[in-house]
């Protein structure tokens, strides 16, 4: 698994390099970029909505196999990769390279009929190969496969193959004449002294804390940007195929406002010398709002929809915010460059320990007590969030956070702000009057309750399933944005019921089928949902007859419920009587 992983993945990196050199030469490639999105959208609306959940997809599989990851993932990811940097969107490759890993180790898994444990090893030796082939970080690449799947918690169990994997995939990127670019860190904290011993410098180690405080911001700016801004566009466009087109002018209309094209591409190198880039920022030019402008057009690409990967404009950034951080506080420009090209992916990806190796694999171990620091002190300051939502958090970072244990950082962020910290509220764990109100036990009932009965309808169908109006081809349908679920809603609103919502599951099977998951990066179409509809049963039934082009061959389930109102109590009455609520014997006798 490790060599076919490692030999894509050199594959994928000539490709890239050929396509980067291709934007080089013909800078007019760039207005092809909406179109270029609406192609990527559209292809992955079409066939590739299982896996546009991507690396958050991988992660889910790990913790819980089941659903399986579909063979599609790697073209596809590879395709729309390539076609993005062509056309000179911002993004990353790491995101390729771990879905190859996932996708070939899930492929070459399944003939051998694995369980639940063997599959989860082997999909995370997977990513350990393909993250070490792509960036020439074996050991680090091991680590982070570790370590990306729980906040806090490293998984030995899969130890050994993950450093297996991940040196083999390195090797069979080498053997196919791949190379990484070489990063050069002239400044040193090893001493002349005995065995060549390392000495921190006070002052700079401080200055090194405090440049940790604003990667780990950065990055929490970076992942909150990110999900907050693809959320956004999904709610204010629904067609799935013109978000990346909207993106693709975004990145046009940025790149002319600012009269450069930096921070287009993957930004490691550029053919100005005097250009920002990865490698610029570790001499010494100082760049004071590089890692800013790369944050919006990164954020613009990748949030829209286009494909590639986080990891290498994360890089871009950190080692950008470290060299405009070096100019304000008097500190070495290249040691700068290289804490903030490993500590911001620390505070992202919550894995420092990965970090901190392949800030020693790729810059020597000459400045390791600098690079532990930095990564540590971003890793702590990046928050609970990240840019891999499917990351369980095993150890919150805030101490007596009130917390459920291994949920995933998805739901985390769903919580409220109080939850993160109860210190403030005065709570403790293991205390099981810590939510009961002082009014509990005082307050004296004010108001009866009546019930009347209501019935409920469950029309349960797939996101992926669109409204055809009388002879309209299923072509046309699909890329018309108009979703089935929001028709029947519609309908249902026409029609008078009193509620009528849609509920997007996010885990689950249907019908003795696979284990689907939702995804953040895209909605899993082969999950079931359901459109609740609440009214009279006569009134549903009506309904159901109306809208039977709508609702045929759909799975419905009906349910009797009671809707409930409070009305005021008597004066002078501290207790409710037998009159005051109406039973089920007295609505069955109705």
């Amino acid at each position: 698994m490790a060599l076919v992983v490692g030999s894509f993945c050199a594959a994928f990196l000539w490709l890239l390099d050929g396509v980067t050199e291709a934007r080089f030469m013909h800078p007019w490639l760039l207005f092809g970029l909406p179109g270029a999105g609406a192609a990527i959208g559209a292809v992955y609306a079409w066939v590739g909505r299982p896996a546009e959940g991507g690396n958050n997809l991988i992660v889910d599989q790990i913790h819980e196999p089941g659903g399986g990851i579909p063979l599609r993932m790697a073209p596809l990811i590879v395709i729309s990769t390539l076609v993005t940097h062509l056309f000179g969107g911002s993004a990353g490759r790491e995101g390729t390279a771990v879905q190859l890993g996932g996708t070939i180790a899930s492929a070459i898994g399944k003939p051998f009929g694995l369980g639940p444990a063997d599959t989860s090893m082997l999909l995370t030796t997977g990513i350990a190969a393909g993250f070490g082939a792509v960036f020439g970080t074996p050991i680090a690449g091991a680590v982070f496969a570790l370590e990306v799947l729980a906040v806090g918690r490293v998984q030995y169990s899969a130890l050994v193959p993950c450093v297996l994997a991940a040196i083999v995939g390195d090797w069979a990127c080498h053997i196919w004449g791949i190379t990484h670019v070489a990063y050069h860190v002239a400044f040193s904290s090893v001493t002349d002294g005995p065995a060549g011993s390392f000495h921190a410098d006070p002052v700079l180690l401080a200055k090194v804390a405090l440049a940790g405080v604003a990667f780990g911001l950065a990055s929490l700016l970076f992942s909150e940007a990110m999900h907050w801004c693809g959320s956004a566009f999904k709610r204010l466009c629904t067609i799935p195929w013109l978000r990346p087109a909207i993106g693709g002018l975004a990145v046009i209309g940025l790149t002319y406002a600012l009269g450069t094209r930096d921070y287009l591409g993957l930004g490691v190198t550029s053919p100005d010398p005097h250009a920002a880039s990865i490698v610029a920022f570790f001499g010494n030019h100082v760049f004071p709002w590089a890692w800013a402008w790369k944050i919006v057009f990164t954020v613009a690409t990748l949030a829209t929809g286009f494909k590639g990967g986080e990891v290498t404009p994360l890089f871009f950034i950190g080692a950008g915010l470290g060299n405009a951080l070096s100019g304000l506080l008097g500190a070495p420009t290249d040691l700068f460059a290289a804490l903030g090209f490993v500590a911001i992916f620390a505070g992202a990806s919550n894995t420092p320990l990965a970090c901190t190796i392949m800030g020693i694999e790729l810059f020597g171990s000459g400045n390791t007590i600098y690079i532990a620091v930095a990564c540590f002190v971003a890793y702590l300051c990046s928050g609970h969030s990240g840019i891999y939502l499917a990351q369980r958090l095993a150890v919150p970072k805030t101490p007596g956070a009130l917390i459920p244990p291994d949920i995933a950082l998805r739901h985390v962020r769903q919580l409220p702000r109080a939850s993160l910290d109860v210190s403030a509220l005065g709570l403790g764990f293991g205390n099981e009057n810590a939510f009961r109100s002082p009014l509990d036990d005082t307050m004296l009932p004010s108001h009866h309750v009546t019930a009347e009965e209501i019935g409920m309808l469950r029309v349960y169908l797939t996101p992926k399933e669109r409204f055809r109006q009388a002879g309209e081809s299923r072509l046309k349908a699909a890329f018309s944005g108009r979703p089935l679920y929001q028709e029947i809603v519609n309908r249902a609103k026409r029609a008078g019921l009193v509620n009528a919502v849609a509920h997007h599951t996010h885990y689950g099977f249907s019908n003795h089928g696979h284990v689907q998951v939702r995804e953040v990066e895209g909605m899993n179409s082969e999950l079931t949902m359901c459109v609740e509809m609440i009214g009279p049963k006569a009134t549903l039934e009506s309904f159901c007859r109306t809208h039977g082009d709508l609702l045929t061959d759909k799975v419905m389930v009906y349910k009797h419920l009671e809707r409930w109102k409070l009305g005021m109590t008597a004066p002078g009455r501290a207790e409710l009587t037998e009159a005051d609520v109406s039973t089920i014997e007295d609505l069955d006798s109705e």
